[in-house]
């Protein structure tokens, strides 16, 4: 750790001390005022909270947008300062000892209480070695991951890489390639990276269980479960649902897909409902099926268009519906295009977004180019800005300036991301020329391609495994045969060569961004998958009274002020509270089935008889 940083932590922590001191005396004297004296201790750990998280993110910022040694060891002591405060002893006790007078407190304090135990269920301040070690350790994992060299060539003896690909050169073979050998060397060139990350999530695996365990978590799993106030069981069994609910339209979607990759690369397909290759598909972990739809390729519309323009046709969406305009901090400090040939910075390659002080430094991290994907793609990260910017507001405590749950988060940018893949925001734009013909069949079997085909990965596959990884304390020797017949069970996908199953160095789930530095929350993206549908159909049949496959939300207001309703709460309610209210049910896959009944129909006859 640094002077600086070791200053800044020590600082924190003389600041509780000090104001818990007299704190905790009082906490449990009948004449003491409950509420006056939790909210004492709510308004400087919210102050502390903000400080500290702001010169954490900062240096996890410069380490994502600049790989080097000397980045890393900045955000490795960095976030030792974070993990000091969260988990700090006199924290834990502080907010134990308020909740004992539950009953007395307002809800708003009882929940920025239990919001303060959770995050401190993952750096106990019992354990600071434990702590330490873990994260050191995801500090170094990220590093290998973000500057990890893709080499298509065997590196020489002096392991310099003679010909260095990029994740999006891979994603472009994948996509286009019809030779079946090509694409088979360019998806193990994606798996490699697999193999120097797996020694870092095997002590990752045994810290981030012990600091859970430590808290009085069953796992790491558990713990992160436990931030929908769910148990593990009950988030399985709720997974497990939607992958049942899913699989019908899933089986012959992904039959058909079979069909059509099989004409493509000119071989017989597998027998049906038998496991497809997984380089067969054009995403590297076949968590979706794009290019496979004909006529619905919308890149060439995008051509003529900068990257800039892009960003700001987003912004521009979000401000039609009555969000004000980005800050000029979020143009200043984004990092929103990719990293100029031949140089030496690298960043992170997945698009994400800030939000570095909890209040008002918004920015985003993406590479965005001309095409109809990034297009969707900002459409849905400035889905989180907008989010993070609607919470900041004295209403809502630091603690709890977040989405309704973590799945709201990324519900509400894949919201966005349907609405700006509508034809009529398209025609609207003129991105569409007037004579290009829509075929509303063709979108929505494209649409599938990326939700239907994302269930079994998310709330399945990925999701699975994590349980396993922590809640079963899977051994890092199954690691890679029990992630092959995970993908199996669900995605109905089959390791491309059967010797990857035996090779000990290997670790294909490692390639995963999330497994690293996002761990045991990847159902999130499932329950979004949920969510966005039922507010989506909420907001075209209930406010637009237009058709749920083409509807336009450009330039409404109510359209705006429904979001900001959600939006502007983070939160301060429960999420079930949340969804109920907005769309009228609970959570459920009610509205994704009806969404995408015609294209069962249409299936069925494109299958019947094969």
């Amino acid at each position: 750790m640094t002077r600086s940083t070791s200053f800044i932590a020590a600082a924190l922590v003389l600041a509780l001390g000090i104001a818990a001191a007299p704190a905790i005396a009082d906490i449990d004297h009948p004449k003491s005022d409950a509420k006056v004296q939790a909210q004492a201790f709510l308004d400087l750990y919210n102050s502390l909270y903000m400080t500290q998280t702001a010169v954490a993110s900062e240096a996890e910022w410069s380490a994502s947008t600049n790989v080097n040694p000397e980045n890393e060891a900045k955000r490795t002591a960095a976030n030792q300062v974070v993990a000091a405060f969260k988990g700090n002893k006199m924290v834990i006790e502080q907010a134990r000892a308020h909740l004992k007078r539950k009953a007395e407190l307002d809800p708003l304090q009882v929940r920025q209480l239990d919001s303060i135990l959770l995050r401190a269920g993952g750096y106990p301040g019992t354990i600071p070695d434990v702590v330490n070690a873990r994260v050191e350790m995801e500090s170094k994992q990220t590093a290998i991951q973000d500057g990890f060299t893709f080499c298509l060539e065997t590196p020489s003896a002096d392991g310099t890489c003679s010909k260095p690909v990029s994740t999006n050169e891979i994603d472009g073979i994948l996509k286009k390639s019809k030779d079946l050998e090509e694409r088979l060397k360019w998806w193990t060139v994606s798996k490699e990276s697999g193999r120097p990350l797996k020694a870092g999530l095997v002590e990752l695996q045994k810290r981030r269980n012990q600091v859970a365990r430590e808290m009085g978590h069953s796992s790491f799993f558990a713990l992160q479960v436990a931030d929908y106030g769910m148990t593990t069981d009950e988030m399985m069994k709720l997974l497990d649902s939607f992958v049942a609910d899913n699989k019908p339209l899933y089986d012959e979607l992904q039959w058909w897909v079979t069909k059509e990759l099989a004409k493509k690369y000119g071989v017989k397909p597998p027998k049906k409902g038998q496991p497809v290759p997984a380089h067969w598909f054009s995403n590297r972990w076949a968590q979706n099926w794009p290019g496979v739809a004909e006529g619905v390729d919308l890149d060439p519309y995008f051509k003529d268009r900068s990257a800039e323009w892009i960003v700001k046709q987003g912004e521009s969406f979000y401000t039609s519906i009555g969000f004000d305009p980005l800050p000029k901090t979020f143009w200043d400090k984004s990092d929103l295009y990719p990293v100029k040939a031949g140089g030496e910075r690298k960043k992170n390659s997945h698009a994400s977004a800030w939000h570095l002080d909890i209040d008002k430094d918004v920015r985003s991290l993406m590479s965005v180019e001309p095409d109809s994907r990034w297009f969707e793609t900002t459409h849905h990260e400035l889905g989180h800005i907008y989010y993070f910017m609607a919470y900041s507001n004295p209403k809502v405590p630091a603690t709890l300036r977040e989405g309704a749950n973590r799945a709201f988060h990324e519900g509400v940018g894949d919201l966005i991301s349907i609405a700006a893949g509508q034809e009529p925001y398209l025609r609207q734009h003129k991105i569409l020329p007037a004579d290009m013909k829509w075929d509303a069949d063709r979108m929505l079997l494209n649409e599938a391609l990326d939700s239907v085909a994302f269930v079994p990965w998310s709330a399945g596959t990925m999701s699975r495994f994590e349980y396993e990884l922590y809640e079963k304390n899977l051994p890092a020797d199954q690691w890679q045969k029990r992630w092959w017949e995970i993908v199996e069970k669900y995605q109905n996908v089959a390791v491309p060569s059967k010797d990857r199953l035996t090779d000990k160095s290997l670790c294909d789930a490692c390639t995963k961004t999330h497994v690293n530095d996002d761990p045991a929350q990847y159902y999130d993206y499932a329950l979004a998958n949920v969510i966005k549908y039922q507010l989506h159909e909420h907001i075209a049949k209930k406010i637009l009274k237009q058709d749920v496959h083409a509807c336009n939300y450009y330039g409404n207001k109510e359209v705006g002020a429904f979001l900001g309703g959600i939006l502007a709460k983070g939160q301060t309610e429960d999420w079930r509270k949340v969804i109920k209210d907005a769309t009228g049910e609970d959570i459920s896959t009610r509205a994704m089935k009806e969404y995408f009944e015609p294209l069962k129909k249409w299936l069925a006859k494109q299958n019947e008889g094969s």
